[in-house]
């Protein structure tokens, strides 16, 4: 099988060496760069996808799925070895280095030396699709077959790879600066090209096509695309009514629900192949060949990822909606099917996970409060205002709890105030988190942009606490002492996103319960690496007794922000303490230092 490739995997591979040898963001945008400069077309979008260490776009990820010790039997290597040395990438060159006997006996994957990125590409979606009965043992020979055809610097990358620890130190941002940086040698291109990426979040996609047709040519012609995510609109902060007024103007306040986004792509057109949904939507979209023909759903959380196989009951909503496509914005709550009040977080959140999902429906039902309509039957609306696209929405969903768990959330509008103060008052008095207040002729502005939409949370008065919570990631924890050391921990320290850099703002070891310790001494038992994670900016005296990988995002509050000499964000929390795990947020959900440097200006 012939795969021309411009590019031999070895040159990336050089690449890669280079990026992972700087710490300077503006160097590994230049580098990254000239790997979209000189490689071909066909294979941009590719060598995209291993930059980021993966193989698809975040909406459409697909797992390898194999464990280290299974990584470890195709090189040929024991754990032993491994333990001396540390980084599977590094062993794989140490297995190649000596050439090792296990991989010698191995048909090579080419005829000829020297495999081109897109046969690499081949060879890794190869194993990552391999599934069912016997797939481990496949997986394995495949990687020891493709590790066998190449040098070892190539090894040590694909093996990084395979084992989710690529980390070239970058992310889709470094990507859209570095397509800006080919345009024209600078940044200026970045902002229209992150509008782009917005509402289509692929970078391979918008790498491809910014090498064939150039930055502005790419951005006048992207459109919204059925079933695949647009980056949600996210609220900014602001302390009182009057300021939110004083900002924005008039605006639509809403109730701010304790729950978790669900962006719900529907159509009625018929659907000839499923081959474009991941393999987790295809098992358990669709009860019938007819409901196949007749309407596909797909579902997506704030990050991005693909839920759509957690929300069975969204398939009973075509009789709701008076359109053929549509794309929705909603906040799914679960409530108590006997009283029908809503619950709290941790129960609707047990509806995100991937087995169970039939008995946690029976349990916890859900309602999906929907606030926006970002595209209808092949038009986007995200450039209508506000006060627009809530008519359509009105006009486009049949409210009726017989027909499907739909919801256009009630508002208000209004220009004062004081009405904008006794809304935020009976949201709170009715168990809710207060409300989000948005500009009446805002745009839909994926991310979190100006202050089109701002969360109110607290109580303005609120002298003892912040006046919002903040989302950090768990960047590694401390040993337990005394009844703690039952759990295998008594603190964590968190930090918060500057740039590509985790910073760190709080060692947190309050408001946990005992269940909460165990749960998190088994999580990040699983999240342990021996070494700092290069991202990591951690002062000498902060180091935690354990490193964890930044998977696990926890929702905490505190009474201030206060300057610190201590903490790498240059500010801590002035007793910070647990409020909830956040599952349906990711790293690059969480709090920026920008945010938490205006939190502290407005406390």
């Amino acid at each position: 099988m012939g795969y021309n490739s411009n590019m031999k995997f070895s040159r990336l591979s050089e690449f890669f060496g280079r990026i992972e040898s700087t710490s300077l963001r503006n160097a590994k945008t230049v580098i990254l760069a000239e790997i979209i400069k000189e490689a071909e077309l066909e294979e941009v979008d590719k060598l995209i996808y291993l930059s980021l260490g993966g193989l698809r776009p975040q909406f459409d990820r697909l797992e390898f799925n194999l464990a280290e010790k299974m990584i470890l039997r195709a090189l040929g290597a024991s754990e032993e070895e491994y333990n001396k040395i540390g980084d599977l990438g590094e062993l794989a060159v140490e297995c190649k280095s000596h050439e090792s006997q296990s991989l010698e006996h191995l048909p090579t994957v080419a005829q000829s030396p020297g495999l081109g990125v897109t046969e690499v590409y081949r060879w890794l979606k190869m194993i990552a699709i391999d599934s069912g009965t016997g797939s481990q043992e496949r997986k394995v020979q495949k990687l020891a077959k493709l590790i066998k055809d190449v040098e070892p610097e190539s090894a040590k990358y694909i093996v990084r790879m395979v084992a989710g620890k690529l980390r070239l130190g970058f992310s889709d941002k470094t990507v859209i600066d570095a397509l800006s940086y080919l345009e024209n040698g600078t940044k200026e291109f970045s902002d229209v090209l992150d509008t782009a990426y917005q509402i289509r979040p692929d970078p391979g996609h918008l790498a491809k096509r910014v090498k064939e047709m150039g930055v502005m040519q790419t951005v006048e012609t992207m459109t919204i695309m059925m079933g695949t995510p647009i980056v949600p609109a996210l609220a900014q902060r602001l302390k009182t009514a009057s300021e939110m007024i004083e900002k924005m103007g008039r605006v639509i306040v809403e109730s701010k629900f304790d729950g978790t986004r669900v962006q719900i792509h529907f159509s009625r057109k018929e659907r000839k192949s499923l081959k474009h949904l991941p393999k987790i939507a295809q098992e358990s979209l669709f009860e019938s060949q007819a409901e196949l023909k007749s309407h596909s759903v797909r579902t997506f959380t704030r990050n991005l990822d693909e839920s759509s196989a957690m929300f069975p009951e969204l398939q009973k909503i075509a009789e709701q909606i008076k359109a053929d496509e549509v794309i929705l914005d909603s906040e799914a709550v679960g409530y108590n099917p006997k009283t029908g009040k809503l619950v709290p977080f941790q129960m609707t959140i047990t509806r995100k996970r991937k087995h169970g999902v039939e008995e946690a429906q029976n349990l916890v039902p859900l309602r999906f409060f929907v606030f926006d309509i970002m595209y209808l039957n092949g038009q986007s609306l995200i450039h209508l205002p506000l006060s627009e696209r809530r008519k359509i929405l009105v006009k486009t969903i049949r409210q009726n709890p017989k027909l499907g768990p739909l919801v256009v959330d009630e508002f208000i509008e209004t220009e004062d105030p004081n009405v904008l103060r006794d809304y935020h008052r009976r949201q709170l008095e009715a168990g809710l988190e207060g409300a989000v207040v948005k500009q009446i002729d805002g745009l839909y502005m994926p991310g979190r942009t100006g202050f089109n939409w701002v969360k109110f949370k607290e109580a303005e008065d609120s002298r003892a606490k912040l006046a919002d919570t903040i989302d950090v990631v768990i960047m590694g924890y401390y040993l337990g002492k005394g009844k703690r050391s039952t759990f295998g921990l008594g603190a964590f320290l968190v930090g918060v996103k500057s740039g590509e850099k985790i910073v760190t703002l709080a060692k947190v070891g309050t408001g946990i319960s005992d269940a909460q310790f165990g749960e998190l001494n088994s999580r990040l038992k699983k999240l342990q690496v021996r070494d700092q994670i290069p991202e990591y900016s951690v002062p000498r005296t902060l180091e935690p007794d354990v490193w964890v990988e930044p998977k696990i995002v926890v929702e905490v509050a505190a009474d201030e922000i206060t300057i610190s000499p201590t903490h790498s964000a240059g500010y801590a929390l002035r007793f910070p303490r647990l409020v909830k795990f956040r599952d349906d947020k990711s790293l690059e959900q969480i709090t920026t230092l920008k945010e938490v440097k205006v939190m502290h200006e407005q406390s």
